[in-house]
């Protein structure tokens, strides 16, 4: 019965597997197919069953669950062996990433471990020998990064009070490391959010979500613009607090664009407003250099609200030089991400 039951939810896995250059799940049907390409298929399908011969019924289970959401159900980690280092093999979390989610996908360094995952890290270093290979626990990083500015041209002593990178349980349980506010243009919509716990979900639907939900504020007389960039949000995007910054997840299937103080080229008046394509991830700010920069005044060319230690994300429109919307308040939905001074 267990052997029927793990060989039935193989094949759902491997139906489900991503398309070379397309990433959706392969159709059912083989029709079309040259025998060639079937056989090779058919060595893929036994090299998969081989690499979850330990995995318990359970865990496949919640990895078909995570799979056919399609990330809507992020399920548990899946603990798999890493290979011996002869003969040189490529992990198995890389090679389930890119049987479901990029098949383009060469390096494991390409990958970042979310948060709250046992592999939790760039590259996704497991512990003990095992790593985790559930392809939702992973997103891509955006780059390659552009190296850091020169901190010759920052303060070391400047005035400003290091944001909290390493609070107590206790602490946290007091105060909130951010506060999230949502806003349609120049309107902020709903109350300020506060964030306790190391990460949170922001989405407008996801099945089984938890966090803040901002379908569920209601705003009187929205235009089509905004309802039509509403309906994009859908998964939304995951905020995380780690040892070395804040970190931006994209889940939803559209692009968001990011801002803050520590992405922006020190002393220059130019806004740097970075695109977070689907799938992927971005250190948004930065607790080193945060804790470098000087006490700026409020910038000439902002326009809204501002605060120097403030996250700004838009769902699917950009802002800034390179785009038509000058300002983050003619994106019709956006966030601003408030965080914690350390006092």
């Amino acid at each position: 019965m267990f052997r029927s039951k793990r060989s039935s939810l193989l094949r759902r896995l491997w139906r489900s597997r991503a398309i070379a250059g397309g990433g959706g799940p392969e159709p059912r049907s083989r029709s079309g197919c040259c025998g060639g390409e079937w056989r090779a298929a058919s060595g893929e399908l036994q090299e998969l069953r081989a690499m979850l011969r330990c995995a318990r019924v359970r865990a496949l289970v919640a990895l078909l669950e995570a799979v056919e959401s399609r990330g809507a159900t992020g399920g548990g980690c899946l603990p798999l062996p890493l290979p011996p280092p002869q003969p040189p093999r490529p992990p198995p979390h890389l090679v389930l990433c890119r049987l479901f989610r990029w098949p383009e996908l060469q390096h494991p360094d390409q990958l970042k471990a979310l948060s709250g995952c046992q592999s939790q890290g760039p590259g996704g270093a497991g512990q003990g020998g095992s790593v985790c290979c559930n392809p939702y626990h992973f997103s891509r990083l955006c780059g390659p990064e552009s190296p850091p500015p020169a901190y010759s041209r920052l303060s070391p002593n400047a005035e400003q009070k290091p944001l909290d990178a390493s609070m107590s349980l206790d602490t946290m349980k007091q105060s909130p490391w951010c506060k999230v506010a949502y806003w349609e243009h120049r309107t902020r919509v709903g109350r300020l959010y506060a964030v306790y716990e190391p990460s949170v979900c922001i989405f407008y639907d996801l099945p089984q979500g938890n966090g803040f939900c901002l379908g569920q504020l209601t705003l009187d007389h929205r235009n089509e613009t905004v309802e039509r960039t509403r309906s994009k949000i859908g998964y939304g995007i995951l905020l995380s607090r780690e040892a070395d910054g804040v970190w931006v997840y994209n889940r939803s299937e559209h692009p968001v664009f990011v801002n803050s103080p520590t992405l922006d080229v020190p002393n220059c008046r130019t806004l740097l407003v970075e695109k977070v394509l689907p799938g992927y991830s971005i250190k948004v700010f930065d607790y080193e250099k945060s804790c470098l920069l000087k006490q700026a005044n409020e910038p000439a060319d902002v326009d809204g609200p501002y605060d120097p230690n403030s996250i700004r994300i838009s769902f699917a429109k950009g802002w800034g030089p390179c785009y038509s919307r000058q300002f983050i308040t003619s994106c019709p939905c956006w966030l601003e991400v408030l965080l914690r001074n350390k006092r």
